[in-house]
């Protein structure tokens, strides 16, 4: 998640499809051709695009017919799983219910951002949350600088909590990291990695900063951002990360992909981020794809 809660409000009632809402000022995207094989959606936020569509309001479940609508269009290009990511307390009980849709799985955290007041009772809570079968990873959870919602040693606090609760719960840890890289590096080496996997969440450092993070085993997902004319930082630490640490997200409905940027994102538009990498890797699509369902098998057991 690129924003804190508040933004992206909307209202209405949940009437199904992704791409035919938001017409008119801010219209979705076209879908793009079909992948040359199949892939996952990494890290998105199902009730953030239900608001963006203007189907619920911040901070309400998306329903049934919304998600299914998204999965659908997804599925259409190639697209068959998503992870939605519950990143607030308020949303973890709604991303546990999403997991309903047989395509969806949940990311339960807290987001740097949102941490101010968890209590010990928030952290029993999401202990007993994350153990649900359908609950494959901790997250998001990390560092925001960029943000000054909440001062840095909280956040820094809180994210020791969630590597602990990633080694107690055996699921892998999914990192934001937005300004932070060096303090994010640094707790990671203090706490030590969790041994079910570490996952950076829309990578955004540059080569030099993914070369550390290879050696040190980390998966990076790249996201929209990937496309983007002024990121050849984001490109050249893509070139230099082997496949098999690599995954892709939308962050949806952030983070859009060019030339759609500012448009709404959702998981239909992975193929962009897919062929970005291809590009990147010179390697086709299908082989891409191939490799990262197998990460994605190999971190989250589905």
């Amino acid at each position: 998640m690129t924003a804190p809660s508040g933004k992206d409000q909307g209202a209405g009632k949940d009437q199904g499809a992704g791409k035919d809402q938001g017409a008119g000022k801010n219209p979705a995207p076209p879908a793009p051709q079909p992948l040359d094989g199949t892939v996952f959606d990494s890290h998105c936020h199902l009730d953030a695009m239900s608001a963006r569509a203007g189907l619920s309001r911040r901070g309400e479940p998306a329903g049934e017919g919304f998600t299914a609508a998204v999965l659908a269009e997804a599925a259409a290009v190639g697209v068959t799983r998503v992870l939605n990511v519950g990143c607030e307390v308020g949303e973890w009980a709604s991303a546990l219910e999403s997991t309903a849709h047989p395509d969806v799985y949940a990311a339960l955290a807290v987001h740097p951002t949102e941490v101010a007041g968890l209590t010990e009772a928030h952290y029993r809570e999401l202990a007993e949350l994350l153990r649900h079968p359908r609950v494959v990873a901790v997250g998001e959870t990390g560092l925001d600088y960029y943000w000054d919602r909440t001062e840095p040693a909280d956040q820094q606090r809180h994210f020791r909590r969630h590597i602990e609760l990633s080694k107690q719960v055996g699921k892998p840890l999914v990192i934001h990291d937005r300004d932070a890289h060096a303090d994010v590096l640094r707790i990671l080496r203090e706490e030590g990695a969790p041994p079910a996997g570490v996952i950076f969440h829309a990578f955004s450092g540059d080569a030099e900063m993914a070369r550390e993070c290879v050696a040190a085993g980390y998966v990076l997902s790249f996201s929209g951002v990937l496309t983007f004319s002024n990121a050849p930082a984001l490109r050249e630490a893509a070139a230099v990360t082997p496949l098999e640490q690599l995954l892709v997200e939308t962050d949806a409905p952030f983070l859009t992909p060019h030339p759609y940027r500012g448009r709404p994102n959702a998981p239909y538009l992975i193929p962009h981020v897919v062929r970005g990498l291809s590009e990147q890797k010179a390697v086709s699509e299908s082989v891409v794809c191939a490799t990262i369902s197998a990460t994605g098998q190999r971190l989250f057991g589905w």
